[in-house]
């Protein structure tokens, strides 16, 4: 039996930096940034006429690794390996996958971590405020310097999906395809209320210092990442899971040092957070999400999400209470050319990285359908 390592193909993150004082990035704020480097990772060969990419768009706390592994002493596969790759949904014998990491993130693309060339110092709360719309245009540039003439498909969950969904409204030529997956036309008051209660904790951390912070504010974005896991998983499976139970059965269950079990894996899963992201971009990116409104000066819904010309497969899930099946069904009403599919699943919105099997025989059987069209 092959190893993770040797099943896996070998990927290298590359960086690419975009934009210069000359023709810098026009953000939606107002204000103009340069130079922009972008972190990307690359999957199977681009045809010579530049049309047979797709382009993955990630979420909130993801990166550019989306599979394969970046080293031998590092087995651990990228985000959706299990959608990448020979046979599967995104097939890399027929097709160009490129994941980028979006604008403001922490992962090697320009973010409130990143360094201001003008200062010296990381940019910090200096960074300005940019929407899912200026992070798709950093893409488009991208796809352009990569000799990429047309999208077979832009797929994405979550922040990923409002990219998804941003793309053929903004350039709506070059997208053959879109799948939106776990999304919504609009930031609910319910998404908006729960990323506040995010941000305020991690505003509220002693070592948060305006944003200033010598050191992660650990404690902070530990409890931003307990409330986002409340909504990324659902109830009956943290039942199913949990329970009542405690850490050790065996021991006073009145104990504090003897917590429930979903007490440990929420702060767990905290922990884990706090070690490898950055405040500020957390900051940034929830704040970038509340943002998204594809009517926003444009159009009443209807007249928007009825311009898209691209074919669309708009996937839900289940379970998901973050963005309920309701909100991509509204989606679908209004789009000419969209149909919907429904992922069942317990896992609720976190099941986009879970239930492969299921969003594989989806997604491949819509490609096939878009290949013999």
């Amino acid at each position: 039996m092959k190893t993770i390592a040797e099943a896996a193909p070998l990927v290298e993150t590359k960086f690419i930096t975009l934009f210069d004082d000359a023709h810098p990035l026009q953000l939606e704020c107002g204000e103009k940034l340069s130079p922009v480097t972008v972190a990307y990772e690359t999957y199977g060969t681009l045809n010579k006429e530049g049309t047979n990419a797709i382009l993955i768009c990630h979420a909130l706390t993801a990166n550019a690794h989306a599979a394969g592994i970046n080293s031998p002493d590092d087995e651990t596969p990228g985000w959706w390996d299990g959608l990448i790759g020979e046979q599967r949904a995104f097939d890399t014998d027929k097709y160009f996958v490129i994941c980028p990491n979006i604008l403001g993130s922490c992962y090697g693309t320009t973010g409130p971590s990143s360094i201001n060339p003008r200062t010296g110092e990381p940019y910090r709360l200096t960074f300005p405020q940019f929407t899912i719309r200026d992070i798709v245009a950093v893409q488009k540039k991208l796809l352009d310097k990569l000799g990429v003439k047309r999208l077979a498909t832009v797929c994405g969950s979550s922040l990923g999906g409002m990219q998804a969904l941003e793309w053929p409204i903004m350039y709506p030529d070059f997208c053959e395809t879109i799948i939106p997956i776990s999304t919504a036309a609009k930031q609910s008051a319910w998404c908006i209320g729960l990323n506040a209660a995010a941000r305020a904790a991690i505003m509220s951390d002693p070592v948060w210092n305006d944003g200033n912070y010598a050191e992660q504010p650990m404690n902070g974005l530990a409890v931003a990442r307990m409330v986002g896991m409340l909504s990324y998983r659902s109830a009956e499976e943290l039942e199913q899971r949990f329970g009542r139970r405690r850490q050790d059965p065996n021991r006073d269950a009145y104990a504090p040092e003897n917590p429930f079990q979903v007490e440990s894996y929420l702060h767990y899963q905290g922990r884990k957070l706090g070690k490898r992201f950055d405040a500020n971009t957390y900051i940034y990116l929830s704040r970038a999400t509340d943002s998204h409104d594809v009517t926003r000066d444009r159009a009443p819904l209807p007249e928007v999400l009825g311009s898209i010309k691209a074919r669309m497969l708009c996937i839900g899930v289940s379970s998901d209470i973050r963005y309920p099946a309701k909100e991509q069904k509204e989606i679908v009403h209004f789009c000419p050319k969209a149909r919907y599919a429904e992922i069942n699943s317990i896992h609720g919105h976190d099941a986009f990285l879970i239930e492969f099997e299921q969003f594989n025989a989806i997604i491949k059987e819509f490609m096939a359908r878009k290949s013999r069209s």
